[in-house]
This record gives structure tokens, C-alpha cells and sequence, in this order.
């Protein structure tokens, strides 16, 4: 880890409330030592991992000194009994569930509040867990920051505490750090000191007591930073970063945006935002994307800067759309929280869907909104339609080791009057299914069957349906969608996987009116008949439902003809759900794999994004399956063919631009940069690798850092790919937050393809075990290296691989491995059955455009 620093935790003072009469506390979980009567086996209860509500914490007062230079100083982790606690019997750790036990000597009393008062020194690592540090440099200084992640079980490795979501208590911080830096909590700094401790001068700061909530969403930051300002109403907003990041002017995109999203869901949510600031801060090294920490949102700094001139417009629709989630989360999540970790969907998935929708409104030219589908939906629908898969919503005790939590933040989790009633509590799936039904009531809507019986088909059992309509017979079926046709369901379902469907449908471009729901496997809808030649049926009008349909052939055949005379007479989101719903379709064999190509047809006279992105989405697949055979050429060939009228489209509607957009002339455009920095790298060698690795280490901007980090692994060159998986095991040259992007990175290269799968076989004791422990994101690891997999050979390495660390385990990548088993076969199945037919259908094109 190289060398390490130490955080010096002065004083912990907190107070729980004893419900019953215990013998024990426990104070980084506390419960309750209960035996049985004579002959019975006693049980200790911190041989499990849940904490009993025994004993409930009211409130936290927290004093941390991190010390932002080595310190060889180390210290025991210190208890004493407060008030009028019995004395204390023993302490010992519990290392396998996290426990540290202490054994009083006597029982405490029921309805009685108590203290305890602890001190003790720990580690301030690089790991990106609990208090961390990370590392930068600024005008040729290293600077530190001491910083924080306690989501979703570090809270318990930075101080004592009942670290469950439901164990909400009050927190009262300060912070004592090296004079001219500063400290950041959740909430307002409301006194700040300079003096001295033990000879050593320091600034204490003091903050403002937090609202009620979970230790998860705790954060304490000291840093050397600057920030910028802004009020909204009553609300402080603060943007804080590197200092030249500051003044260059890279945190004012995210200061002019935070305002009018927090107005927009204050107004959403009909409750005023609960805190007196809104602080963002951006850090050099940060493990997930951003997080919601009440008052203290931390981001990667590339979600957070934004620099006009340097970056994209997707860098800048990104930060939006991330500012707009995090904030979300501010009453969603924060506010009301969920109970435990098998129901992650109540934090993540609202805020996921609400997050578009204040992103709309914070730039409502980008039409931000309709995106979901092709973010979201299209990317759950991967991974929801595979036996490993897992439902929204689980038995509490099913999820209980801390990896187990980790693997529930999926795709899954974040992409499917309440508030009031349960504010600054803890709630469950059924409390909203519940509040959703008063709402129904309240408002005369009319549904088929209550709110909960109709959501818990869906979040109670994994996958979802294919709607198959038949517009021969006007008949309309229902069955678990799985990508491989092939494939085993070995999890039961409650609901024998039917679902409650509800279906707004067009026919021949006119919306029919009403809701129509298919509530069981088979269903007759003669309105769905179609009598006419021209007439087509079109079903999931703007994707509002969480499933694919599927037509009779003559059906597909007049919504391709549609597509190929008038395509606009189709709405836009739907054109893209054809395209989508047709090639998953097809490797589900429930369609020709030749009439999900047909659908990419019509793209020569398509200008709208969402269609193309849907087609090239759909077509990586295609690549990462066949880039490595003698289908490869043609499928290019086929694509620049399609291409160039969209081509020439932008050409001529730029063609009479008044002049050249500024930057365009002396520089790389941003949004073009991906493409060219890539293409250089390819094209180029040594002496170009190490110039844009020159670059890389210069970037003043994260965003601008990213692209060419991405672009390193575009070179041909072996000797240089390889090079560059070793850099992911030295922090000072990749940060560890890089180093799973980094490999992926280079297994996307069809060059590197194998160099990264061997070098994660190689590398991968020392990465799970050392180096790579709470900063390297392994579900993504494995699923990156493997992605290509689709010969005999690679499934028989994938499952040698698999053997030799099945003893250890493999953490939060379980399921990733379960579902990387999964998608080989299936791969393998798939290129057997359809690389014939694809070759033959792009060679025809060929022909016909010759």
C-alpha cells in the first residue's frame, strides 16, 4: 500500500437506549447477550451479522484529528463506562461479523438512556473505505485529503456505531486539522477555533448537530480545497474542489444547475429540502460515481467538473443527470430510508427514474427524460433476462454479509404523502404500495387489482415478460423472457412468473384509448385484430411498460415497411424499442436473426439519436461476438454504407453556419476527442503512446483525463497494452479508482482481449486479497475480461478459473461470475447457430447497394 498515514480519533461520546434488560454492549454493533436455560446451547448473538433492537443509539458525538502526515503513532481502541453504566468485564473483537463485544458486569436497566465514551487510533489508508485518504498534486505539491465512504458498511471501520440503515441516531461532529486547511461535514460549520493540542497547533471546527438519520450517510472531509457559492431561497450551495480547479472555473456548471434541480424537487416532492446547505465536492479518488451523504454530496471529479471549453457534451448531460440523482436522494433515500438492504430499489430506483426528470428541468433542450430507455431500461433488460438474475425485492435474511449488500447496488436495484409520513424513518416496499393506494383512491384512478398485489409481481420474482400479439387472431400471451432460450429457471417464483401487464398499444399510428391489461398467461383483445394489409399493431407506446413484445411475422412485416416509407408516423422512443426488442428477440430465438437486422435498414434516413444509439448498442454485441472472424469486414462494410447519409445529413445542416464554432480550429473539438485520441493510438506506436501518456499525467481535468485514459488502450501494440495492465497494480501511476476501467479498457481492444483475461488470472489473489481490497470494483472486473467470451476454449478457462478460487470466494463478484458462466454458454450457443446467417445477410447488402 506504500506508505500510510494515521487518523487519530480522539473521542467518540455516544448515548443508546436500553428497550430491555441486556448484560452486554456491543459498540461497533450493539446488542444483547441473552443464554438459555439449563441444558440449552447459548447462542452469542455477535455470531450473527444483524443487530437486534435491544439497545438503539439517540445520538453520536464524534470528534476525528486525521493527520494528513505519516504519524507512527498507534493506539488501542479505549472504552469506559458513562453515567451510571456497570463496569466493564471484557472487550474482544469479533473479526468475522464485525463485532466488538463488551461484556458488562452486571445487566442494564429497561427505558434507561447510557453512554459510553471510547478512544482509539486507527489507519487513514488509500483503500477508498470508511475515513480514507486520497492523494493529488497540485503546483508540484502533494497534497492529501482526508476523506470519506461509509456507504454501505464502512461506517463501522471508521468508528463505533450501529452501522444498519435502520439504526438512525443524530451526529454531532468536529474536526480538528492542520491550520489553513478545511473540514466538512453534513452539517453547517458553526464554530471554528484556532489552538493547540498536545503542543500542536491545529483548527478545531464544530458543526451544526445532523438531522436524524443512517450511519451510511455520514461524511467528513479535510482538505486544502476552494469552493464557490450560491443561495437558493434559503439554501447555502457550494461547490468544492482542487483550488485550480476552482479557479478555473470547473465547478460553475455544477453551481448554476444544483439550484434549480433542488427547486424542482422540493416542488416534485412537495417537502422543502430538509438542510441549511448543499455542499458537492469533487476528489481525485472516489470508488463509486457520487454519493448521497445528507449535506455533503462527494462525486469522482469527473462527474462533478465541467470545463466549456475541454469537455463534452455528454461530459456536461452526465454531471447534470448525476447532480440530479444524488439530490434526488436527498428525500428519497435520506429523508425516508430504506429498512435493510434487500429492498435497495425503495433508495435507488426512484431516485434513478426522478433524476431524469429533474435533469429535464435543469436543461430541458437535451430532452434528458427520454433517455431512461436506452440508459436504463435497455440496460436492465441485459441482465434481467438471465437465470442469475435476482428480484427487486428479497427475504431480509437472505442479505446479510456486507459483500451481499455491496452486490445488491446493481443495475437491477437502480432501475426499477409517503415522504411526510415516514420522515427521518425507515421504511418498507409495502409502505409505498400502501401510500400509492391512497393515491389511487384519492384521485378516482381505476386499476384492475390494489397497488400491491399488482407491484409485487413485479419485485418479488427476477426477470420480466415478452408480450407476444398475435394480429391474425387478436390474441395476446405472456412468458418469462430468458436470452437463452436454453437456459435452466432454477429460482422459484410466488407468482409462477406471470406477471400483471399493463398495455397501452397504437394501431397504424393512432393511440388507442385506455389502459388494457393482460392479467394472465393467455388473453383475447379482438381490437388488436388486424384486417386491413396496411394496418400494423404497435404495443408499449413510449416504453411506460417494463417489457418486450413480440408480433406475428406479418405483423413485423408492416412495421419494417412502415419504418422503410414514413418512419416518423412511429414515435421516436419506440423506434428505438423495435430495434432493441427485435435483435433481443432474435437471440432468445423467438425471431430470425435476419429480421432483427432488417429493423437497422431504415437508419439510412434516420437522424434522430435514440434509434442509432438503440442499433449500435444492439450491434456491439454483434462486434464483441464476431470482430475476431470473416464476418468482421462485411459488417463494416454494411455500417459505412448505412452511416453516410447521416453523414452528409450533418454536413449540409452545417453547411451554412455563419463561421466556425469557437475552438474548432487550433484544437481538437471536445466532443470529438474520444474518436480522434483513440484512432491516433491505434494508428500510431510507441512514440505516440507515450506522448498521450504524457497527456494523461497532465490533465487538468478529470473528464479530459478519462478520455485519453480510455484512449491508451486503443494501441495495437502488445508490449504497450501489457505495460499498461501492469501501471493498474501502482497507484502512483493509475489511480486505484482506475484500475477496473483500465483492464476493461484494454479487454474491449480485440488485442487485448486475451492479455487482459490472463493478466487478471495472474493478478487476481494479489488484486482480491491486497491490493485491490475496497478500491477495485471486481463484479465489473469479471464481467469486462469476459464479455467476448464465446468459444469452448474460453468457457473451460472462465470455469478452471472459477475452481481454483471457489474456496475463497469471490466477494461482490459473485453473481458477476455466476452471470459471466451464464452469457459464455449462451455466447457459444449463439455464434454456433447465427454467424452463417449473418454473414450471408451483410454479404447480400453488399450486393445490393453495388
Amino acid at each position: 500500500m506504500g506508505k500510510s498515514c494515521r487518523v487519530s480519533k480522539l473521542c467518540i461520546l455516544f448515548v443508546v437506549l436500553a428497550l430491555v434488560s441486556v448484560a452486554t454492549i456491543v459498540a461497533l454493533w450493539t446488542i444483547a447477550l441473552t443464554g438459555g436455560g439449563d441444558g440449552d446451547e447459548v447462542i452469542a448473538p455477535w455470531d450473527g451479522y444483524r443487530l437486534p433492537t435491544d439497545l438503539v443509539p439517540a445520538y453520536y458525538n464524534i470528534s476525528l484529528w486525521p493527520r494528513l502526515s505519516p504519524d507512527p503513532n498507534t493506539g488501542l481502541y479505549i472504552f469506559t463506562g458513562g453515567g451510571s453504566a456497570p463496569t466493564i468485564k471484557s472487550i474482544r473483537l469479533q473479526i468475522k461479523t464485525q463485532y466488538l463485544v463488551i461484556e458488562l458486569t452486571s445487566k442494564l436497566t429497561q427505558g434507561q438512556k447510557y453512554q459510553l465514551y471510547t478512544e482509539f487510533t486507527g489507519e487513514l489508508a488509500d483503500d477508498l473505505a470508511g475515513f480514507y485518504r486520497s492523494e493529488y498534486e497540485e503546483d508540484g505539491v502533494q497534497k492529501i485529503v482526508a476523506t470519506s465512504q461509509m456507504h454501505p458498511t464502512h461506517a463501522r471501520k471508521t468508528f463505533p456505531c450501529f452501522d444498519e440503515p435502520a439504526m438512525k441516531a443524530v451526529f454531532y461532529i468536529t474536526l480538528i486539522h492542520p491550520p489553513g486547511t478545511v473540514a466538512l461535514s453534513n452539517g453547517m460549520e458553526c464554530h471554528i477555533v484556532n489552538t493547540t493540542i498536545n503542543g500542536v497547533a491545529v483548527t478545531q471546527t464544530t458543526f451544526e448537530p445532523t438531522k436524524k438519520m443512517s450511519t451510511y450517510l455520514l461524511a467528513i472531509i479535510v482538505s486544502d480545497y476552494a469552493h464557490i457559492k450560491a443561495t437558493q431561497g434559503e439554501t447555502l450551495i457550494r461547490i468544492w474542489a482542487r483550488r485550480t480547479a476552482i479557479d478555473q472555473r470547473q465547478g460553475n456548471y455544477a453551481l448554476n444547475v444544483t439550484g434549480p434541480i433542488l427547486d424542482f424537487f422540493q416542488l416534485y416532492y412537495n417537502i422543502t429540502y430538509p438542510l441549511s446547505k448543499s455542499d458537492q465536492i469533487a476528489l481525485p479518488d472516489f470508488y463509486f460515481g457520487a454519493m448521497e451523504n445528507w449535506g455533503l454530496v462527494t462525486y469522482r471529479e469527473t462527474h462533478l467538473l465541467y470545463d466549456p471549453v475541454t469537455s463534452s457534451n455528454r461530459n456536461k448531460e452526465t454531471t447534470a443527470s448525476i447532480i440530479a440523482h444524488e439530490l434526488a436522494h436527498m428525500w428519497f433515500g435520506n429523508l425516508v430510508t430504506l429498512r435493510w438492504w434487500n429492498e435497495v430499489w425503495l433508495n435507488e430506483g426512484f431516485a434513478s427514474y426522478v433524476s431524469y426528470l429533474g435533469a429535464d428541468h435543469a436543461a430541458p433542450e437535451w430532452n434528458v427524460k427520454d433517455l431512461i430507455v436506452l440508459d436504463d431500461v435497455h440496460r436492465v433488460f441485459a441482465v434481467d433476462a438471465l437465470t442469475s438474475s435476482h428480484p427487486l425485492s428479497s427475504e431480509e435474511d437472505s442479505i446479510i454479509l456486507p459483500d451481499q449488500i455491496t452486490e445488491q447496488f446493481d443495475v437491477i436495484s437502480y432501475s426499477k404523502s409517503y415522504l411526510n409520513h415516514f420522515a427521518y424513518s425507515n421504511t418498507v416496499g409495502n409502505d409505498l404500495w400502501d401510500h400509492l393506494q391512497m393515491a389511487v383512491k384519492a384521485n378516482n384512478v381505476s386499476l384492475p387489482r390494489p397497488v400491491y398485489v399488482i407491484m409485487n409481481h413485479w419485485v418479488l420474482q427476477m426477470g420480466f415478460p415478452v408480450v407476444t400479439i398475435d394480429t391474425a387472431r387478436g390474441e395476446v400471451s405472456q412468458k418469462h423472457f430468458l436470452l437463452d432460450p436454453q437456459s435452466n429457471v432454477t429460482v422459484e417464483s410466488p407468482y409462477n412468473y406471470e406477471w400483471l401487464i399493463p398495455v397501452r398499444w397504437m394501431k397504424s399510428g393512432v393511440v388507442q384509448s385506455g389502459m388494457w391489461w393482460l392479467m394472465e398467461l393467455e388473453a383475447e383483445n379482438l381490437d388488436m385484430r388486424v384486417h386491413d394489409s396496411a394496418d400494423w399493431v404497435l404495443a408499449n407506446i413510449n416504453v411506460t411498460g417494463y417489457y418486450r413484445v413480440n408480433y406475428d411475422l406479418g405483423n413485423w412485416e408492416r412495421l419494417l415497411i412502415q419504418l422503410d416509407s414514413e418512419h416518423k408516423v412511429i414515435p421516436l422512443i419506440n423506434r428505438a424499442q423495435l430495434v432493441d426488442d427485435a435483435f433481443n428477440l432474435a437471440r432468445a430465438q423467438e425471431v430470425t436473426t435476419t429480421l432483427a437486422l432488417r429493423t437497422t435498414s431504415y437508419l439510412s434516413m434516420e437522424t434522430e439519436y435514440m434509434p442509432w444509439q438503440s442499433a449500435l448498442d444492439n450491434l456491439n454485441y454483434y462486434y464483441l461476438m464476431l470482430d475476431r472472424t470473416e464476418v468482421y469486414q462485411p459488417m463494416q462494410d454494411y455500417m459505412k454504407t448505412l452511416v453516410t447519409p447521416l453523414f452528409l445529413y450533418f454536413k449540409n445542416v452545417t453547411s451554412d453556419w455563419a463561421c466556425v464554432p469557437d475552438k474548432h480550429t487550433d484544437q481538437i473539438h471536445p466532443n470529438l476527442r474520444s474518436a480522434v485520441y483513440c484512432s491516433a493510438i491505434a494508428a500510431g506506436d510507441e512514440a505516440e503512446w507515450n506522448f498521450g501518456w504524457s497527456q494523461f499525467k497532465n490533465a487538468t481535468l478529470a473528464s479530459e483525463a478519462n478520455k485519453l485514459m480510455s484512449a491508451l488502450a486503443c494501441t495495437n501494440n502488445t508490449f504497450l497494452l501489457e505495460r499498461y495492465l501492469s501501471y493498474t497494480l501502482n497507484s502512483t501511476l493509475i489511480r486505484k479508482q482506475d484500475a477496473t476501467s483500465v483492464i476493461t479498457y484494454v479487454a474491449s481492444n480485440r488485442v487485448g482481449q486475451d492479455l487482459a483475461w490472463d493478466f487478471v488470472r495472474e493478478q487476481w489473489d494479489y488484486m482480491f486479497t491486497q491490493y485491490g481490497v475496497g478500491s477495485f470494483n471486481f463484479a465489473s472486473l469479471i464481467s469486462g475480461v469476459t464479455q467476448r467470451f464465446s468459444t469452448p476454449a474460453e468457457l473451460e478457462q472462465l470455469e478452471r478459473f472459477v475452481d481454483e478460487h471457489k474456496t475463497a470466494g469471490f466477494g461482490t463478484a459473485t453473481l458477476a461470475v455466476e452471470q459471466a458462466l451464464e452469457k459464455t454458454k449462451a455466447n457459444i450457443n449463439w455464434l454456433q447457430e447465427n454467424k452463417q446467417e449473418i454473414l450471408d445477410w451483410f454479404n447480400s447488402q453488399a450486393k445490393h447497394t453495388q
